[in-house]
């Protein structure tokens, strides 16, 4: 085994116990259905800033992106980039405080409430509901593939066992503690995963010679790119793809503007913001934010190219190969490979808070979706805790189905849909609720009709990623998608997004006209 197993389960126990302590703090202070929903609106915004930023990372940043740049290259940091400003920036000082602000004054308690709320519409709910128990389900089952696939290359224990375990752990405290629960246990987890990255990052310099060294030794192996790569656009690992070559659509379309822009419009991000007591800890949560996002992807990003030169110096061979073509192995098999026993166990256990943190944010999510935002407004009954309960149970049982059946190297391909799916049929109808004084409630429905369904249209018959599993206009038509290249690998969020905010504009400008029209003839006769 590559670890000290005793060493390993020691801290493990340790790690656990703390979890299950600040869980039945949750479940203590979890009395009513609001508790249980927005944490009682009480939380403290060091708590916010750890929880969102922990909810946010990963294990699809740490494993699935960070395979990602191993293949693809150190571009990926213009993801941290926009991150950053407007991931923290933007989504804090713009959509947050605004949602604090009309999320305690209609008193939301979920993201599709405060959505159907502000355009007074039933219905706006329960579709945005729908549309988060159909997309959410591909993201939680790819968290719950990285952290298990770790467990396993690591411990060499059985895939089944690691993915059952990661399920069941998170669900505890989850069903039981709601997100006061959540939000406590994410604090915890995001300072272990701060840690963690830190030294990841000075181990690899260490390893490879210096900061100077290891990025010199990245760029010399150009030389060494696969003519497939080299033909598809790739320049090397220290440098971006040609511009418009089909790796820098795939590059600057689905991971940087898909998972970029896509972080305004995430559930499981939003409601925290409806969760502090006034806007001050919104500005104090951004200090803490910045630093941890700068440190989680950075990290990831950079770590994932350079393990490129310490394979080619072991084992002369590129990362991908040394992962079988597997993406999602590479950083597990790195970390096993170049690091220290012990730090491996401390890695594992940042892995493992990261995995959890997310999941348990989805998991919830996805429960209160089902369980407040449809089954309880479909049957007109009061709000409970129950429902909100039996629905994380469900959604959790679903994800760990959904799991089994997605394939290799797709834990961050399924970040970015998911990610470029909420900005396409959210945003332009999140923005609109929170900054119009009269909101419109048709133009929401059409901007979130347009959104999603271009969405869901593009990725289904266009974009050659998802549409060549899918086959459908294969087996109609003998081709993998509708539209040659370059659209076969341009996001969908590029398309979709555009046109749910045109959108939303058409019907706000048709409602004026009309509105200006019906008031004419008094102003006329007047």
């Amino acid at each position: 085994m590559a670890v000290d197993t005793l060493t390993f389960w020691a801290l493990t126990a340790v790690y656990l116990g703390i979890v299950i302590v600040l869980g039945y703090l949750g479940y203590r202070r979890t009395r009513e259905h609001e508790d249980y929903l927005v944490a009682g609106r009480n939380i403290h915004p060091v708590i916010l800033a750890l929880s969102y930023r922990a909810t946010f990372i990963s294990t699809s940043a740490i494993i699935g992106f960070g395979g990602v740049a191993a293949y693809l290259g150190m571009g990926l940091i213009w993801l941290t980039v926009l991150n950053i400003g407007i991931g923290i920036l933007l989504a804090f000082v713009v959509f947050g405080k605004k949602t604090r602000e009309v999320g305690h004054r209609l008193k939301a308690v979920t993201f599709p409430d405060l959505i159907g709320k502000c355009y007074n519409s039933p219905l706006i709910q329960v579709v945005t509901g729908g549309i988060i128990l159909i997309g959410m389900p591909l993201y939680t089952a790819a968290i719950l593939i990285g952290g298990a696939r770790f467990i396993e290359t690591t411990l060499h224990i059985q895939y089944d066992v690691a993915l059952f375990a990661f399920a069941a752990i998170v669900a505890v405290y989850v069903v039981v503690g709601g997100l006061i629960a959540v939000m406590y246990t994410d604090a915890l987890q995001g300072t272990i995963m701060l840690i963690g990255m830190t030294v990841l990052l000075i181990l690899t310099y260490v390893g490879l010679g210096g900061v100077v060294e290891a990025h010199t030794a990245l760029s010399a192996l150009s030389d060494l790119v696969p003519a497939g790569l080299a033909a598809a656009g790739h320049t090397g690992w220290a440098s971006m793809p040609v511009l418009g070559s089909p790796i820098w659509f795939t590059l600057v379309t689905t991971i940087v503007l898909g998972v970029g822009i896509g972080v305004l419009a995430q559930p499981q991000l939003a409601v925290r913001f409806m969760t502090v007591r006034d806007s001050r800890s919104i500005h104090r949560a951004v200090l803490v934010g910045g630093p941890f996002i700068l440190m989680m992807t950075g990290v990831a990003f950079t770590v994932g190219a350079l393990s490129n030169v310490y394979f080619i110096r072991n084992l002369d061979m590129l990362a991908v190969d040394a992962a079988g073509g597997n993406l999602d192995s590479i950083i597990p098999i790195f970390i096993n490979g170049a690091m220290p026993d012990a730090f491996i166990i401390v890695f594992m256990l940042a892995l493992l808070a990261a995995a959890m943190s997310t999941l348990s944010s989805l998991f919830h999510t996805m429960g209160t979706a089902a369980g407040y935002d449809i089954w309880m407004h479909a049957r007109n009954e009061k709000p409970s805790m129950r429902a909100s309960q039996i629905g994380c149970v469900l959604m959790i049982v679903v994800s760990v189905a959904v799991a089994y059946a997605l394939p290799g190297s797709i834990i961050a391909r399924a970040t970015a849909m998911f990610m470029g799916l909420c900005a396409a049929a959210f945003l332009p109808a999140y923005a609109h609720a929170l900054y119009s004084r009269q909101p419109s409630t048709m133009a929401a429905k059409m901007s979130l009709l347009i959104g999603a369904g271009a969405w869901f249209l593009w990725t289904a018959f266009v974009h050659v990623k998802e549409s060549g599993v899918l086959g459908i206009f294969q087996l109609i038509f003998g081709k993998a998608a509708v539209l040659p290249m370059p659209w076969q690998v341009v996001d969908p969020i590029v398309i979709a997004l555009p046109l749910s905010v045109l959108a939303m504009v058409v019907v706000l400008l048709w409602e004026r006209a009309g509105g200006e029209a019906a008031s004419a003839p008094d102003h006329e006769s007047g």
